[in-house]
């Protein structure tokens, strides 16, 4: 890590770490908020960013079962922020995989792991939030779920690092990083002041203080590996945890996925030349496209159900195909044992009905298994993608 590229920065500073060939720097960011003057640009953009929400918002509070878009849309978040990090599990391997928990299939690959590790991980952090603060403590709770049976005891899963890490390109010793965190002393103390201000009187926008937590979480990177991954869900519960939304319908990741280069240039470039004013730029813009996207596909998928409602209304059993289709929009993937337990019906009244369905061609089989079979709503994957 070159000293001299990060010397003037505003955002942090520069510390010499170890003795003699053992020593390297590191970089430990200041204590947020940084002094980030208004121009028209920005309140523009910031004028945009928050119509879009309010509007995402507003979709949101007339939700009558909220469930139907916030779990397609949380593993669509998992998907797209684990693909950041390397991962090439889709939606389908997901869901595919949990519609076959209850059936002891074989473990999943790496990557589907991962993925349901964030979707767990985030279902786990919301949950929370009804009885604790918004807090260190949560945060650790999360990361051991996330990292649960991934690169071993190695990724410390639930807590803090002990240890350096670094950042650069594969195989890249610490002298040779592009960017090195806070030593462990030091991130402590960043931490703590990062948790004081997540709680603190601030007069900028929330929007503002969420795209600077942001990255002060990612410049501290205070744990062995998920780092990325738990940035991402910090984002969400900050929407949520600050009634920016009423429930988590908007996601950073597909918008940092498809700006990837941008998105790690961004977060250098403050860490380098505290280049708040573009990084909040940069941020801003993101949620006003994603929030225009979760809207667009929150409209599709209601429109998708009131006209598969409308096609079986007067059908016989009209209750359970009813009951079925909303469970398919949690959940496109189902088995019929999931059918069974969930409404209380014999074996022989759920193939009944998934026949129907199948015939209305909302659903089809897809494991090809004469038992456990599976049936998946190819129209939900379709939108949610």
């Amino acid at each position: 890590m070159n000293p001299d590229i990060f010397r003037n920065s505003t955002a942090g500073q520069m510390i010499r770490v170890g003795q003699g060939e053992a020593a390297h720097w590191a970089f430990a960011p200041n204590p947020l908020p940084p002094a980030l003057p208004f121009d028209a640009e920005l309140v523009h953009t910031l004028s945009e960013a928050d119509r879009a929400l309010g509007e995402l918002a507003g979709l949101g509070r007339t939700l009558s079962n909220p469930n139907i878009l916030i779990q397609p849309f949380i593993r669509r978040e998992a998907v797209l922020s684990s693909r950041i990090e390397g991962t090439q599990a889709s939606i389908a391997d997901v869901y595919a995989y949990e519609a076959q928990l209850s059936h002891k299939t074989t473990p999943p690959n790496s990557d589907v792991r991962e993925v349901v590790n964030y979707v767990r991980a985030l279902e786990y952090g919301l949950k929370r939030l009804e009885t604790l603060p918004l807090s260190l403590r949560l945060l650790r709770e999360m990361h051991g779920r996330l990292m649960e049976g991934i690169h071993g005891e190695a990724a410390q899963p639930g807590e803090f690092r002990h240890t350096q890490n670094w950042i650069g390109r594969p195989g890249c010793t610490l002298v040779e990083a592009s960017f090195v965190p806070p030593p462990p002393t030091e991130m402590l103390t960043a931490l703590n002041t990062l948790e004081q201000y997540l709680h603190a009187e601030d007069t900028y926008p929330p929007l503002f203080r969420l795209v600077f937590i942001h990255y002060q979480f990612e410049a501290i990177h205070p744990f062995i590996d998920g780092n990325g991954r738990m940035g991402r869900l910090l984002l969400t519960l900050l929407l949520v945890k600050w009634n920016l939304l009423p429930t988590p319908l908007l996601y950073l990741s597909a918008y940092f996925e498809r700006q990837r280069e941008a998105y790690y240039a961004q977060l250098l470039a403050v860490s380098e030349r505290g280049t708040w004013h573009d990084w909040t730029l940069f941020c801003l813009r993101g949620i006003t496209e994603q929030a225009h996207d979760a809207n667009t596909r929150a409209k599709r998928l209601q429109d998708l159900q009131a006209q598969w409602r409308r096609k079986i209304q007067k059908s016989r059993s009209a209750g359970l195909l009813l009951g079925i289709i909303d469970q398919l929009f949690e959940h496109p993937f189902i088995t019929t044992a999931d059918v069974q337990t969930r409404f209380g019906v014999a074996h022989p009244t759920v193939m009944r009905a998934l026949r129907k369905l199948e015939a209305q061609q909302i659903v089809s089989e897809s494991s090809g298994q004469y038992h456990h079979q599976i049936y998946v709503a190819q129209a939900i994957l379709d939108i949610v993608q």
